[in-house]
């Protein structure tokens, strides 16, 4: 047996595609060119104390041994022939069992594989990992790149996250539901369309809350209030049209009537009123609705 001037191991969680790992006697032997060629195998013997491969040019005769194994108990095992002289040679293993017995596998040439290498969705573990021995053939530089390229095709790729969705509400109302994909641009919709404000109610809920514009009183032009509280009446062409007006509170409760408006502007006291706050009053004109507002008596 040749001595090694290498030795690595390599523990992965690959499997060709193109082929399983036989298992003992039986083997597998590929090659994917450059003088590569690998060779493992599947053990399931209960006792076994040393595995030899083999290499010869006839499939009969004249095999010598390239490499022992260190471990040949491991349930996965294989090496990689760096001094393959080309891909027309032969494999065999030699294989000892319990008390000495020892058996020949039959002899195989490699077969190209060009089947690229996935990876093992199972997770590995020390015991059914396989390994790959490199022999003294192998400088440490290509040692390394196959070391590279093991530990990349190992990296196990996470599974596509589900997509989330938010729950868009308005008081108690769900009015949409949009993915994340779309927050950006729902959020930019709301901020630069309308004057709506959003907010974020636990991780996954959107509040939508629209806009209320505040209340800007405009008095009216016949019935307001005038800076000493009192309260002035101004109406157009009274000799001509018969105005009368209702006046109620702020919860519309009728308070008193003016059934007709014979001169203008007419001012009534604010003592009239016996609170201060908004009255609403309706405004008729030759029997007619002409107006319905509401005017501020202040406090004294």
């Amino acid at each position: 047996m040749r001595k090694l001037a290498a030795l690595l191991i390599l523990t992965c969680t690959l499997f060709f595609t193109s082929r399983a790992q036989e298992i003992l006697p039986d083997f597998t032997v590929v090659t994917k060119g450059n003088q590569k060629v690998i060779i493992s195998w599947t053990n399931n013997y209960p006792v076994i104390t040393q595995i030899s491969v083999q290499r010869s040019k006839d499939s009969t005769r004249g095999f010598a041994t390239i490499l022992s194994v260190a471990d040949p108990r491991a349930p996965q095992n294989g090496i990689v022939d760096g001094k393959a002289p080309d891909a027309k040679q032969f494999y065999r293993l030699f294989i000892v069992l319990d008390n000495g017995k020892f058996v020949f596998s039959k002899s195989k040439r490699p077969f190209w594989d060009t089947v690229r290498v996935v990876v093992n969705k199972q997770q590995p573990s020390a015991e059914n990992a396989p390994r790959v021995i490199i022999t003294e053939s192998v400088t440490p530089r290509q040692a390394e790149e196959i070391k590279e390229k093991l530990q990349t095709a190992s990296t196990v790729v996470k599974a596509p996250e589900p997509e989330k969705f938010f729950f868009v509400k308005k008081r108690d109302t769900l009015v949409a539901t949009i993915n994340a994909k779309e927050l950006k641009k729902f959020r930019d919709s709301v901020v630069t369309k309308t004057k709506d404000t959003i907010a974020f109610a636990g991780g996954d809920t959107i509040l939508l809350k629209p806009f209320v514009p505040k209340e800007i009183f405009k008095p009216s032009k016949y019935v307001y209030t005038e800076k000493d509280g009192n309260i002035s009446i101004n109406l157009p062409n009274t000799g001509l049209h018969h105005y009368s007006i209702k006046i109620f509170d702020e919860r519309s409760v009728p308070l008193f009537d003016i059934t007709e408006v014979k001169e203008s502007p007419l001012l009534i006291d604010k003592v009239n009123f016996l609170r201060s706050g908004w009255y609403k009053f309706e405004l008729y004109e030759d029997g007619k609705l002409k107006e319905k507002h509401k005017f501020f008596v202040p406090r004294d």
